[in-house]
């Protein structure tokens, strides 16, 4: 059986480790010798839209997929429709959901990224603010099905002075905290879709889908995720491999969509997996971190 490992992460490039005290048992998914019915009767019953009107064909075919429409010197601008903190009080950070609005004027496909143009001089060279990436985080529908939105997950970047304890805003990222700062309407200048390496292997349904991610780096898998068992897409219904989600965060607060994967896992017992690392979550014999 093939299996394609996928690995976005928030803080290294190609996985995380933590301490196996850190990691809350979970028990594993039934793996049945036989294939439990179709996806396709079960998205009939659990009552999801077809969704086909931004498929390519045949569904899988990558040949023709959107690919740096907008570019740095002629941007999409775009507007924000919602801006959501995600992540509870103890969150190690603020992370937000943010919708932007593309009037289906920016296609992309699912592990995709957008570049986002904050507004403002660059005050080390004097030049424009540069394009910062984001994966999306949602599949080519969008999260209203419109086909004309588009779902940034980001972390607000600050530093905090170790001697003052105190943020210095000279140093804080200046395009995450542009957009988690928006409001409804704010207009952004956004650059792609970019990126070819992400794609899922939507040709040959059986494949395993193994994703690793900490934080923010779950943006992709989402739009994988949504595409595999919420919406009712070609992908969806022809999947019959087991996507096995991986991910890392410091805490229970700042778990990012556990009611979305939680229904997924409901839902789709054989064919969605789930496991988190919690770094932080508990502290060693000392007091201290488990790292």
């Amino acid at each position: 059986m093939a299996a394609l490992v996928f690995c976005a992460t928030l803080l290294v490039p190609y996985g995380f480790t933590v301490p196996s005290a850190a990691v809350p048992h979970r028990a594993p998914a039934r793996v049945s010798a036989v294939i439990m019915g179709p996806i396709r009767a079960i998205k009939r019953a659990l009552g999801i839209q077809k969704q086909n009107f931004l498929e390519a064909n045949p569904y899988y075919d990558q040949a023709n997929i959107p690919l740096n429409t907008f570019k740095n010197k002629t941007p999409f601008t775009g507007k924000v429709l919602s801006v959501k903190r995600i992540v509870g009080p103890a969150a190690t950070g603020e992370t937000c959901d943010i919708v932007l609005k593309h009037g289906g004027k920016m296609p992309y496909w699912e592990g995709q990224s957008f570049g986002v143009i904050p507004p403002g001089i660059n005050p080390k060279n004097g030049k424009p603010n540069s394009v910062r990436l984001y994966s999306i985080a949602s599949s080519r529908y969008g999260d209203d099905m419109t086909g004309k939105t588009a779902t940034l997950c980001v972390r607000r970047a600050t530093y905090t002075d170790p001697e003052t304890g105190k943020d210095d805003d000279s140093k804080k990222g200046v395009c995450s905290n542009f957009l988690c700062d928006a409001t409804p309407g704010v207009e952004v200048s956004m650059t792609g879709p970019s990126g070819k390496v992400m794609l899922m292997p939507e040709s040959t349904p059986k494949t395993d889908l193994i994703m690793v991610a900490t934080g923010t780096g779950i943006a992709p898998y989402r739009s994988f995720i949504r595409r595999l068992f919420v919406e009712k897409t070609p992908a969806g219904a022809a999947y019959t491999g087991q996507a096995w989600l991986f991910l890392g965060v410091a805490n229970s607060d700042s778990l990012l969509y556990d009611s979305e994967w939680q229904n997924s896992l409901k839902a789709f017992p054989d064919n969605f997996r789930l496991d988190y690392a919690l770094s932080r979550e508990q502290n060693n014999k000392a007091g201290g971190k488990m790292y």
